[in-house]
């Protein structure tokens, strides 16, 4: 299969797919058939322009019904607003789908809709895989690789760190970032779901060390603007909410196994209290034997440390795309994977 050329669609053209779409233009494993956008301005336009990279001949288009038309091995589904329907259409037209938003392991309070995915590969004769980068990758995968050469694990700490100010994102507004502190602690901008959402990434790890995982706790802590933050599209005022901090854990066995930090912030340097969480990317720390810490994250540039999670989020997708192809019809999880064989990455300047 070394030589083979994957027929692919990239369905939206954000940050994620556009990342996908120079790769699919850059690495002869695949062919770009087709991409589907869902802002008018970008309809007609050539996808490679839509990704900066200059015109590669595929127009894209927001006529749904073309794509599913369209023959091809697989879907890059990665849509901001997750359309679970539209996967299992895409799945029963024969095209495998990889989905960076999930869902990602038929945990018990996602089955309904791992059986409805799983109706539509049988139906499709395809495969479906949830990728993503936390969920996901960072937050799964790349723990159970480090456990590997545990001699004892008591307790998993995974952080992600998002300086908002450094990387700028429409999840400023979203997330609350400018609220009051008693406000946004009584309402969160992420929703309740949320943890429930990471817990799948979760119980991929306990079953990867024997375990399930039997519940799952959250704590949410807020810091506050030392000084108005002027980000672009408005201003963070002193003393309302600058900095963020979920924290979510999953327990086996009454006692806690994993535990996800996620540190969003406005610049460490304007809040109070200071967090001191790192560098923006992902970092692992392992209470055990022997004490384990690993860390994601991009090198310092002369613009400073960026977080390349969106990035990252593409790539964990599209190097898995043609293993879910080649895969057995139904739901492809990292256990299914194993190690897959990465085609095209070896490309020397």
């Amino acid at each position: 299969m070394a030589g083979k050329t994957y027929r692919v669609i990239q369905w939206a053209t954000g940050t994620v797919g556009k990342v996908a779409i120079r790769h699919f233009a850059e690495n002869p494993t695949y062919e770009l058939v087709g991409t589907l956008v869902t802002n008018p301005k970008k309809v007609g336009k050539d996808a490679g322009e839509i990704a900066k990279i200059g015109p590669i001949g595929v127009i894209a288009t927001d006529d749904v019904e073309a794509i599913v038309a369209l023959e091809a091995d697989a879907v890059h589904f990665a849509p901001s607003v997750h359309d679970l329907d539209m996967v299992c259409r895409l799945l029963r037209s024969g095209k495998n789908v990889v989905c960076p938003v999930g869902p990602f392991f038929p945990w018990e309070r996602w089955k309904p809709d791992f059986d409805k995915l799983a109706a539509a590969c049988a139906d499709g004769g395809t495969s479906f895989h949830g990728s993503g980068i936390h969920p996901g990758f960072a937050g799964d995968l790349l723990p159970l690789t480090v456990a590997r050469i545990m001699n004892r694990i008591d307790h998993i700490h995974l952080y992600e760190t998002i300086d908002h100010l450094a990387n700028p994102s429409n999840y400023i507004e979203f997330m609350g970032f400018g609220r009051e502190s008693a406000d946004l602690l009584a309402n969160p901008g992420r929703s309740p779901e949320a943890p429930y959402m990471f817990a799948q990434s979760m119980e991929i790890v306990a079953k990867g060390l024997g375990l399930t995982i039997d519940d799952v706790t959250a704590k949410f802590d807020v810091a506050t603007a030392v000084r108005d933050i002027d980000y672009g599209r408005g201003v963070v005022k002193q003393g309302t909410v600058a900095g963020q901090h979920y924290e979510w854990t999953g327990w086996a066995d009454g006692k806690p196994l994993i535990t996800y930090h996620c540190f969003w912030t406005m610049g460490d340097e304007n809040i109070e209290p200071r967090w001191n969480a790192g560098v923006s990317g992902y970092r692992i720390r392992i209470e055990g034997d022997p004490p384990m810490e690993v860390t994601m994250a991009r090198p310092a540039a002369a613009e400073g440390v960026q977080y390349l999670g969106l990035p990252w989020t593409a790539m964990a997708g599209v190097n898995v795309i043609p293993a879910v192809c080649d895969a057995a019809p139904g739901i492809v999880t990292h256990f299914e994977l194993g190690v897959p064989t990465l085609r095209g990455l070896f490309r020397p300047d």
